[in-house]
């Protein structure tokens, strides 16, 4: 069997992955009748400039991975020559971040939303992943991206990478500024005691 096309499952088998988690999050928190989509507010709270990167940086990504998909030709030209151990270790990255994902839906439950604002009756979650760092999605999102980027051996997943990570990395000091502002001092104390990504 061809190598390429065993790293190329493994990625669909990655990403196939992230969308369940995904998909049965959002459906969650519909299901408890609570915002998924984003309005006026919460574009506003992200920054119409940030909110426009992230909403482009999906559709390149679709975009890209149809190509991927259907793997014409002119691919092979972005191709990074890495060593298949490399390729394997970005697998084992992309399962270890999924499910440090996985643990960040559930301890989140409904309270989860793809949008930077806070649910309805939003309490201060400090379970689970969040016992010891604050940011644990934004985390496992890294490691899927370096995860991706290695598995396709991919110059243009390299890209899609940098700019998702960049994104996020922007993001933070936004999405911490609103939790002070609707938490105060319980979240000053919850910094103190906790990583941005990594546990202390």
């Amino acid at each position: 069997m061809n190598a390429e096309f065993v790293f190329r499952m493994a990625f669909w088998a990655l990403f196939v992955i992230l969308l369940f988690i995904r998909v049965t999050a959002m459906a969650r928190v519909r299901r408890a009748g609570k915002a998924v989509m984003p309005d006026a507010q919460a574009i506003q709270q992200e920054g119409k400039g940030l909110f426009a990167v992230r909403l482009a940086t999906w559709f390149l990504m679709v975009g890209w991975m149809v190509c991927y998909a259907i793997y014409p030709a002119w691919m092979v030209y972005l191709q990074i020559a890495l060593q298949a151990w490399m390729r394997w270790f970005g697998f084992i990255l992309g399962l270890g971040s999924l499910a440090l994902l996985a643990w960040t839906q559930a301890a989140l439950g409904t309270q989860f939303s793809p949008q930077l604002r806070l649910q309805a009756g939003h309490q201060l979650v400090t379970s689970g992943p969040y016992a010891r760092v604050r940011h644990p999605m934004y985390s496992s999102l890294f490691g899927l991206g370096a995860a991706f980027a290695l598995v396709t051996a991919n110059w243009v997943f390299v890209v899609l990478a940098l700019v998702v990570i960049g994104g996020l990395l922007a993001r933070v000091p936004r999405e911490e500024q609103m939790m002070l502002v609707e938490f105060g001092d319980d979240y000053r104390e919850y910094m103190l005691r906790t990583g941005k990504y990594f546990p202390r």
